[in-house]
């Protein structure tokens, strides 16, 4: 990674040298009294070669952090913009005064060009294709992007969902995130070490699939140092959702408008429908925390809190849905034996 960085360095400082020696050469090669008298002319060139390389450079940072969609609208704006200047500008050329008609151009193009440039950029999500059956038929859609946090990698099902066909398009890893499962994955502890390794198992499962592609991205954004900050960058960047388990995550995305999928939040809108006055057989397992409570599970782990049912431990019942209770952990279901159980019971 730092070659890479002392490459690109090395690259900038030779492109800005270029422009100096292009400076210079366009000052020497004017042969005008100005350049014959002062000898400071081509170092003046230098000059001027110099910061206009360095401002090119700025310039590609700036655009650098653009979504395509909205270069490609600018570009195709501006130089729109510049033909409309240079038409109406074929008007004022056959003026005398040459100095006004050049003068007339060059203000013509800053207009148009500035215009257009504004108008591609913020107008190119309005932009949409032909609906000819010819068209439609020789494009495809772009596939939905969806990036993966760590937190959604390391809990595995994310690979359940893609096999089963509910997920699809493209499955961007960013390499920060990577790294941050290496690191996990060669912690001293344990426990972390366990997980790291599985989140890296998960991800060569997910490259074995063949109804999505994954792909590893090598963007970093060096002036975050925060894995989620990085995350909603990247996904602000590339127009694409995020799917994470992490709760701060999803609302610091929302915020900014970015679509989250949470894995928690699909599981639990999954969880079978139990409705008041509907008859369950469950397993007690423990007492509650009321006197005379049972605690008892659904198949998807939901706690269902049975009355009078401490003295049937260990045992199966058969009970009657009272309520449920929606809560930030989850559902919680309250239930009470039926009259055969608690007839039974006395």
């Amino acid at each position: 990674m730092r070659s890479v960085k002392w490459g690109w360095l090395i690259l900038k400082l030779v492109l800005i040298a270029i422009c100096g020696l292009g400076g210079y050469l366009i000052a020497v090669s004017l042969n005008n009294e100005s350049v014959a008298r002062y000898n400071w002319a081509p170092w003046a060139g230098v000059l001027g070669g110099i910061i206009v390389g360095i401002g090119g450079l700025s310039v590609e940072k700036l655009i650098k952090h653009m979504p395509l969609k909205v270069l490609a609208g600018g570009t195709v704006g501006l130089v729109l913009g510049l033909s409309i200047a240079k038409l109406i500008a074929v008007g004022f050329a056959s003026m005398q005064n040459t100095t006004v008609s050049i003068v007339i151009y060059i203000i013509l193009s800053c207009i148009f060009g500035y215009i257009g440039l504004v108008l591609g950029s913020f107008k190119i999500d309005e932009l949409r294709a032909p609906n000819w059956p010819w068209f439609v038929r020789g494009t495809r859609g772009n596939p939905m992007t969806e990036i993966l946090d760590t937190s959604v990698i390391i809990d595995g099902r994310i690979a359940d969902i893609v096999e089963t066909g509910f997920l699809g398009g493209v499955l961007v890893i960013p390499e920060f995130v990577l790294q941050e499962l290496q690191h996990i994955a060669d912690s001293p502890d344990p426990t972390r070490r366990v997980r790291g390794r599985r989140g890296l198992d998960i991800i060569k499962r997910l490259q074995l699939e063949k109804l999505v592609e994954v792909r590893i991205d090598r963007q970093d954004f060096e002036n975050l140092n925060d894995v989620d900050a990085k995350l909603v960058a990247l996904a602000l960047r590339l127009n694409a959702k995020i799917v994470t388990n992490d709760y701060n995550l999803s609302k610091v995305a929302e915020v900014q408008g970015i679509q989250i999928l949470n894995i928690n939040q699909l599981a639990s809108a999954l969880k079978p429908v139990v409705l008041p006055g509907e008859v369950l057989r469950l397993h007690i397992l423990k007492e509650g925390k009321e006197q005379g409570q049972g605690i008892a599970y659904l198949e998807d782990g939901t706690m269902v809190v049975v009355e009078n049912a401490s003295r049937h431990l260990g045992k199966e019942v058969e009970v009657s849905v009272t309520s449920i209770l929606q809560t930030t952990a989850g559902r919680l279901i309250f239930t009470t034996l039926k009259d055969g159980e608690m007839s039974r019971q006395h």
